[in-house]
């Protein structure tokens, strides 16, 4: 489905209109359904008929034909719209068809998603022939068109060049442009940004900001600019100061930052009491984060904090479908709309125990349904297993830099004097400081510093999951780095933990090393495995994976190790720049 420009062909709407007109039967006939009827705010009795992939009919009548339908009483269920996620980074760790595949069991069937690992990673045409296939599965999938690299890579001009970016904001797939990381350089002068903004708003596409922090000028100079939406208010006043300016909030519950619970507390003491103008979002958690849901947890949040229940739900359906201009085919149980249907068994417990998308099963009183989301050939875009045609050797692993990275938290990072001896082959376990190296995925160029509070008892570290892809090396002895990088080769990339001489746990990522193949379910096991061997050795942040992935991350403070080397954020200028092989 999905292969043309428009949703549904003029032959496929004419026979939705024929399911209407008593000629042809319905493929699904919910009867007697207790659903959340949006437009009235109110829980309403009435059947609902579906034809294939499209709610075509919700009243009090009946179908005059049902011979080739599959009718269900739902007197005793109560329906609600599938859920959307609004922010998903479908690339941590997981990939985006096995979180679609996990999420839908959460009562999660569409994902507006992040671009960023396809344009750092893919050619253009093999992500877009990669969204063409990905609309064949039961999840919905809508796209993000990013502006910038969210680091300092070598060739930003080159892949976020005009015609690419222009490129993906054409796409019918794509929803948004955004989140805008970059916009320090926005503010600065930028004015190619500046009309990529333009273009969004003139093809009728939002704009997704990323403003941590932002005082109540800069939030209005953003929504000047184009800006309509923003997920990094932290406390209530930040949520009231954005609402202020006109912005859409979206309610951010993460790995990185759970906020959403303080965040209802701030809003009910600030008596905000509208939240329409409010959405969920859970910001491209870690797997293990999923364990206990995805976007139903924050709804049964919500209703714990005593959010009104209608309000709840709409913050993760209609109200995120009203904004992204989709309300015509998503977020609620109308007419028209496509069949992505959750079935709950009470209203207080959002957790389906049934799923409907795009009018398929996906889930059944409880129990997964199998083969619905089959697996994809990864390498027919261009994702296979890792090829690294170099070798790592001890020349690669001399440091000699006088300032470090030190962490402050899973994330944040500042820098500081290195006053140890670094000349030796292996560091002592009675302080937290490790071999800190970025190097090149095709080995031409890497630097080289110390890391300080990631581990105090960390023999070695390989990962080539990282922001840019290339390959980040952590620890104490160098002989097990070189060891864990190659074990890390063998796989075709991968996270490999090596302590003397033997291989302490590894998760592969056969998918270019930055996304693993494995089902959602299993790749929570490896992850967890991982985390608790750093936590044996004196990790002591809440999220390893995502403290991987943003050590390039310059739209966080203070210091960066990026591709052009040591990067002072705050005063955007590279202090020690890499160094070629």
């Amino acid at each position: 489905m999905l292969e043309q420009r428009y949703r549904w062909k003029n032959k496929h709407l004419r026979m939705h209109v024929s399911v209407l007109d008593g000629k042809t039967s319905p493929t699904i006939l919910l009867k007697n359904a207790l659903y959340l009827n949006q437009t009235f705010r109110k829980w309403m009795r009435g059947n609902i008929w579906i034809y294939e992939d499209r709610i075509v009919y919700v009243g009090e009548n009946l179908p005059s034909h049902i011979e080739s339908c599959e009718v269900i009483d739902c007197t005793n269920e109560i329906l609600v719209p599938g859920y959307i996620e609004p922010h998903a980074h479908p690339f941590q760790l997981y990939n985006p068809q096995t979180l679609a595949a996990y999420a839908s069991q959460f009562g999660t069937t569409t994902l507006i998603n992040d671009n960023m690992a396809l344009v750092l990673n893919l050619k253009t045409r093999e992500a877009f022939s990669l969204l063409k296939d990905l609309r064949s599965i039961p999840t919905t999938m809508f796209w993000w068109c990013r502006f910038d690299s969210q680091t300092e890579i070598l060739n930003e001009v080159e892949i976020f060049s005009h015609s690419n970016v222009k490129s993906w904001l054409e796409h019918d797939a794509v929803l948004q442009g955004g989140e805008l990381t970059g916009w320090p350089r926005l503010l600065n002068g930028d004015d190619m940004m500046l009309h990529w903004i333009q273009e969004a708003k003139r093809m009728r596409k939002q704009i997704e900001g990323h403003f941590p922090g932002a005082s109540e000028k800069t939030l209005a100079k953003m929504m000047l600019l184009g800006a309509d939406c923003d997920h990094e208010a932290m406390t209530g006043e930040e949520v009231y100061n954005r609402l202020m300016q006109g912005y859409i909030v979206s309610l951010r519950y993460s790995s990185i930052r759970p906020d959403l619970p303080e965040l209802l507390d701030d809003i009910k003491r600030l008596g905000i009491e509208a939240y329409d103008r409010l959405l969920f979002n859970t910001d491209g958690s870690s797997a293990t984060f999923y364990e206990q849901g995805m976007n139903d947890q924050m709804i049964r949040i919500a209703i714990e904090k005593g959010v009104p229940i209608i309000d709840a739900y709409n913050m993760a359906t209609v109200n995120i479908a009203r904004y992204y201009n989709i309300d015509h085919l998503h977020g609620q149980i109308a007419t028209g709309r496509v069949a992505n249907i959750n079935f709950l068994s009470s209203i207080e417990n959002p957790t389906p125990i049934s799923v409907l998308a795009k009018g398929e099963w996906v889930k059944r009183d409880g129990v997964k349904v199998d083969d619905t989301y089959p697996p994809l050939n990864w390498q027919e875009y261009g994702l296979k297993p890792m090829e690294l045609d170099w070798e790592l050797t001890m020349d690669d692993l001399q440091f000699s830099m006088p300032f470090g990275i030190k962490m402050e938290n899973s994330v944040i990072t500042k820098p500081y004097s290195i006053a140890i001896d670094v000349s030796g082959d292996e560091l002592p376990h009675d302080h937290d400081e490790c071999y800190f190296t970025l190097i090149d995925r095709k080995g031409k160029w890497r630097i080289n510093t110390l890391l300080k509070g990631f581990a105090s008892r960390l023999s070695a570290l390989a990962s080539s999951f990282s922001n840019t892809g290339d390959i980040i090396l952590i620890g104490k002895n160098k002989q097990d780095i070189l060891h864990a990088f190659n074990r890390m080769k063998e796989l075709g990339g991968g996270i490999v933990m090596v302590e003397n001489n033997e291989i302490i746990c590894e998760l592969p990522l056969h998918l270019s090393g930055i996304m693993s193949d494995l089902p959602v379910e299993e790749l929570m096991v490896q992850e967890k495995g991982l985390s608790e061997e750093l936590l044996k050795r004196g990790y002591s942040f809440s999220d390893p994976i995502y403290s991987l992935l943003f050590f390039s991350s310059t739209h966080l403070p203070y210091i960066r190790i990026t591709q052009q080397g040591m990067y002072d954020v705050m005063n955007k200028t590279v202090l020690f720049p890499s160094i070629m092989r």
